[in-house]
Formats: C-alpha cells, sequence, structure tokens
C-alpha cells in the first residue's frame, strides 16, 4: 500500500510522529515528510535518523500557505498536530479553536485540493463527553472530519481516538519516574481516577489498521485495559526499587475527568466490532429531520458506554508486565539505573 508513496506528518517531532516514522523508515515508501513548528526538534530528529527518506518542513496547521507547500504530491496523511495539554487549553480555548478545529480544517482542505489519496486524524477520549476546552476542541475536530468525510468524493478521511497512550510525551509515566529520580514525592491528582494503559506501538497499529480499512467519515477506537493511577503508582514505585517512596495526592487539575470514555451510548448502538478496534461509520443522512424523528433508534436508551470504568481492569502482575514491554520505560529504566 505504500511502497513508493509519500507520507506527510503533521506535528511530526511529537510522540505519535516518531512512532509513526520508526515504522515506515524502513520500509518500501518513497518519502516521509515530517510537518510542524518546533525547528530544534526537526534537527535533532534529522541528526538522530540521518535518513535520504526523511524531509523536514517548518510550517504551522494554522498557516495553509505553509501546508499547501508541504502537501504537493503526497499520497498520505497522518495529522497528528495538535494543542493536548488540557490545564493549558483551559487558560488559552482559543489556541485550542486555532490550532485543533481551524488548523484541521485547514489540512483536510489542503489534502483534498492536492489530491491526496487518504488522510487520518488523531482524536481522543476527551472528545467523548468533552468537559475541558482540549475536549470540546477535539469533539469539533471530529464533527469537521465526519462533514468532510461525507461529503468529499476522492480522498478518504478518517480518524482514530485513543485513551491514555502509555509513556507518550505528557503521560505521568515519565514524571513519576523523573519525580523519584530526583528525591520528590509522587504527585497524583485522585487514586481512584482509572485510564486506558495502551502502547504507542498498539496506537500506530490503529492508525495502519485505518489507512487499509477505513471509509470516509469512519472514527476508529482502540479496544484496551485499564488500571487506576493508585495501581499505577504503586507498580511504577515497584518498578524502580523504592516501594515505599512517597506519594501526594494534589486533587484533580482543570478539566480532568474521573475516567476515559472512548465510545459514547449513541455510538455503541452503531459500532461496528472489529476485534481489536470499534468501527463507527459516518451518519450519512441529510437534513430530512423525518426520519430521525419518526424512525428513532430505541436501543440507545439500552446501550452502554465504552470507558476505563467498565473495560478489563489489569491487575499489578499484568501492569508490570506491560510496562517492562515499552521501548520507553526500558529507556528511561536504563536512564533511572545510571543516574539513580
Amino acid at each position: 500500500m505504500f511502497k513508493n508513496k509519500i507520507l506527510l506528518i503533521t506535528g511530526g517531532t511529537g510522540s505519535f510522529g516518531n512512532v509513526v516514522l520508526r515504522k515506515f523508515l524502513d520500509t518500501e515508501i518513497k518519502e516521509i515528510r515530517i510537518f510542524s513548528r518546533d525547528e530544534l526538534k526537526q534537527d535533532d530528529m534529522r541528526k538522530l535518523y540521518n535518513n535520504d527518506k526523511l524531509k523536514f518542513y517548518i510550517g504551522d496547521v494554522r498557516d495553509k500557505n505553509s501546508i499547501d507547500d508541504a502537501m504537493r504530491g503526497v499520497d498520505y496523511v497522518f495529522h497528528a498536530a495538535a494543542l493536548k495539554q488540557v490545564p493549558s487549553c483551559e487558560f488559552y480555548p482559543m489556541q485550542a479553536v486555532k490550532t485543533n478545529i481551524i488548523g484541521t480544517e485547514n489540512l483536510l482542505n489542503s489534502a483534498i485540493n492536492a489530491g491526496v489519496k487518504k488522510v487520518i486524524a488523531l482524536s481522543t477520549d476527551k472528545a467523548v463527553y468533552p468537559i475541558n476546552a482540549m475536549g470540546i476542541s477535539k469533539a469539533m475536530m471530529e464533527r469537521v472530519i465526519v462533514s468532510k468525510g461525507r461529503n468529499v468524493k476522492g480522498t478518504m478521511i478518517a480518524c482514530t481516538r485513543y485513551g491514555n497512550v502509555m509513556a507518550s510525551r505528557g503521560s505521568v509515566i515519565p514524571l513519576f519516574i523523573d519525580q523519584v529520580r530526583k528525591g520528590n514525592p509522587i504527585t497524583i491528582t485522585d487514586p481512584n481516577m482509572t485510564r486506558f494503559m495502551m502502547s504507542l506501538d498498539q496506537a500506530v497499529d490503529l492508525v495502519l489498521f485505518a489507512f487499509e480499512n477505513g471509509q470516509s467519515g469512519d472514527i476508529f477506537v482502540q479496544k484496551a485495559p485499564a488500571a487506576t493511577v493508585e495501581l499505577l503508582t504503586k507498580t511504577m514505585k515497584n518498578i524502580l526499587g523504592r516501594p515505599d517512596h512517597e506519594v501526594k495526592t494534589i486533587g484533580t487539575r482543570h478539566g480532568e475527568k474521573l475516567y476515559e470514555t472512548l465510545l459514547t451510548k449513541e455510538e455503541m448502538v452503531k459500532a461496528i466490532d472489529m476485534g481489536e478496534y470499534y468501527r463507527i461509520p459516518a451518519d450519512t443522512r441529510d437534513l430530512n429531520y423525518n426520519q430521525f424523528f419518526e424512525e428513532g433508534e430505541k436501543v440507545i436508551t439500552e446501550a452502554g458506554e465504552y470507558h476505563s470504568h467498565n473495560t478489563h481492569r489489569l491487575n499489578e502482575d499484568k501492569l508490570t508486565k506491560l510496562l517492562l514491554n515499552l521501548r520507553e520505560i526500558q529507556n528511561d529504566l536504563k536512564e533511572f539505573q545510571k543516574n539513580g
């Protein structure tokens, strides 16, 4: 599928972009374009990978001209550029709007005009029943994607939705390791919070699945086990050999949820179970509401959600095994043992 093709990754210097890059670099892909605002991280990537397939474009999804320059000749797009830190989006919600909503609209219009074959965008559990600015902006991003996918011919546009991705940038796991290394208390917001436990590699596998199986307007959801923050903290302390390290509960942050929801009741009614994933097809009805009022779905009231409180719950042994298999954790542990 990707042989002799060109892939553009927006937000390509982030944790997702790096893993997608690693997946593709040793394949027969012709070229991978990294599009981001961060010139320093681009330079670091250029030196790290030292590969002729890699091309770098400095730009911002808010600036359509910069996207157009990077989009010429592209076959596939993975859209990971976003403002995703919940507290900062609470304080600067219009910045989330400009990047996550308007930026996505810019990207999709550019891809459609350039004749790109397929676009997969990255979303989040926070877009489901959103209670914070980041989640609201991502929910609107999903609506933009579904709307474009429903109305555009020639370019397949779909979306992947994730819960917590372990050891990704912004994850609490690297923070916990750093706090223990510095001798500071591990800070948690609520021990009873649950989070999905998914690796970056699993998340990227979903992107590949969406590229190969997606239809326009689809949203794909990764199934994953979950654990409480209390169990995660205890497990990390044992892995680091500091079982008695102090833990401090500091209270919930701005816009934080008790658990992560990946599918609403309304989505569960129409979700297609594909084994490791759910596929939510686009609602293709038009603005003729007769069907909605006369033939509405009664089963919605009987459906359940899919969230981190009701998915399979990990015990400490399984969580330990999962964590120790992560490349990012292995690297952090080596660094911890060297300096700790």
